[in-house]
């Protein structure tokens, strides 16, 4: 069903949304950019519509509502190891297409993979989805190509049109309190993009033999090993364990799982000193390859979303999309060293 609010009937919903739920959505950050002065959007808790950002791309992803970027997983002493709480309160996180379909990744990753991640799911079994329309396609952004500029799993759609609040409510459990401050019924259809300024194509015939083409030798002197294209990414799922110790006996502490990054240095180290793709390029050629052949090989779609976070974010200006228009060139390459 499809409801006209006005702005004062929308905060009453969110007030009253609140009591179950903490509703996450990008919202602007005052000087919280990486810079002095420079401001950020990213998603956090509101309480109103006017904290909504709704013509800006949030800089960083919903994922941290669903995967924290420190997570206490236990609590330990020397004879007992409690669990640690989950959250009481529900969370309805406002997203946009290619973000939805980011947590159907997240979803095959952390409970389709062959057994569920419990820390994972009592989080995500609480969670609610509000879908945010693009009436335009923000830069960098390549969703059409990657076919996630569109979706109809939702709970509910918003929309906001000349200062008027249009949701089309997929949760039968909210329909009485919007029509209770409803003005209008209505048919409300979802704004997607149909067109970016990006552009990418992913090869056929990508075989591992791409490993070895030049292409991945450019990246050595250009990535700073920072992370931040896999920070910002819906669908990067890496962590980290780290147990934290309050005693200097080293009895009673706590366990955490912690993103980790496979950009950065210490992240393929193992046992005895040994590490692997020592090399940025190394670790560009793993990144773009499991986005765009080693997951779709097991999962049947492309694990990136096209949201153009990376982009966005990189300070050396790396483009992930122009890396992965380069595979064709890539794949060319490796046959004719081959003889094919």
């Amino acid at each position: 069903m499809g409801y006209c609010l006005d702005e004062e009937g929308f905060n009453q919903v969110l007030q009253e949304l609140s009591q179950e739920y903490v509703v996450y959505a990008p919202k602007l950050f005052k000087d919280g950019g990486s810079f002095s002065d420079t401001d950020r959007i990213r998603y956090g808790e509101i309480h109103s519509l006017a904290e909504i950002v709704f013509d800006h791309k949030a800089e960083y992803s919903f994922k941290e509502v669903l995967l924290p970027l420190s997570q206490t997983l236990f609590f330990f002493t020397e004879d007992d190891v409690k669990e640690a709480d989950a959250p009481k309160n529900g969370a309805i996180i406002l997203v946009r297409s290619c973000d939805l379909h980011a947590i159907k990744r997240l979803d095959a990753i952390y409970l389709e993979n062959g057994c569920e991640d419990y820390y994972y799911k009592r989080l995500r079994d609480k969670v609610k989805f509000v879908l945010i329309g693009c009436e335009a396609s923000f830069d960098n952004c390549f969703c059409v190509d990657m076919e996630t500029n569109q979706t109809d799993e939702y709970d509910a759609y918003l929309a906001i049109k000349n200062g008027k609040v249009y949701i089309d409510n997929h949760n039968e459990t909210w329909e009485a309190m919007l029509a209770a401050r409803s003005t209008q019924t209505l048919t409300v259809i979802p704004d997607f993009v149909t067109h970016n300024d990006t552009r990418v194509q992913v090869p056929d015939g990508i075989t591992l033999d791409a490993i070895e083409a030049s292409m991945w030798n450019e990246y050595d002197g250009r990535c700073i090993n920072c992370g931040r294209c896999n920070f910002v990414c819906p669908t990067c799922t890496c962590f980290t364990m780290q147990d934290i110790f309050y005693t200097d006996n080293g009895k009673v502490g706590e366990r955490r799982r912690v993103w980790a990054s496979c950009m950065v240095d210490g992240f393929t180290d193992v046992a005895g000193g040994g590490y692997y793709r020592g090399k940025t390029g190394q670790r560009m050629r793993f990144r773009v390859l499991h986005k765009v052949y080693d997951y779709k090989k097991r999962n049947g779609c492309h694990m990136c979303v096209g949201c153009g976070r990376c982009d966005d974010i990189c300070p050396e200006y790396i483009s992930f999309s122009h890396a992965v228009n380069k595979l064709a060139e890539a794949v060319a390459e490796v046959a004719v060293h081959a003889g094919k």
